[in-house]
């Protein structure tokens, strides 16, 4: 079973976001910001972290760099922002930073699954 992080300060959106994934026969862990993510992946790692940019604490691409220079981990994690930020520079930025995927709010199942179908995840 593939396991899935979902980094995000609104808890609607964790709760959609589960039950799609759930859906697809995902395990689910969550979290609310970067810091506690970053605690959470290196408690243990996920296949994927879907991440939210705009949160208190630590932001998504505060979170990235931290998480993309962690050593420690046995393997990285697909990352694929979900966030309303969708300027070309937002975008640029994410994949410039390591993010694998990004995709806009509000998306749906086939979205999702499209995405994580893409990092063959799904």
């Amino acid at each position: 079973m593939k396991s899935c992080l979902i980094v995000d300060d609104s808890k609607l959106i964790r709760k959609v976001v589960r039950r799609i994934l759930e859906s697809l026969d995902f395990a689910i862990d969550e979290a609310r910001d970067g810091r506690e993510a970053l605690d959470r992946v290196r408690a243990v790692p996920p296949d994927v972290v879907l991440l939210d940019w705009n949160m208190p604490v630590m932001s998504g691409m505060e979170f990235l760099h931290a998480l993309r220079s962690e050593q420690s981990l046995p393997a990285q994690p697909k990352v694929v922002f979900c966030t309303t930020e969708n300027d070309i520079a937002h975008i640029r930025a994410a994949l410039d930073s390591g993010a694998d995927g990004y995709i806009m709010k509000p998306f749906d199942r086939e979205i999702l699954q499209s995405k994580l179908a893409q990092l063959a995840l799904a």
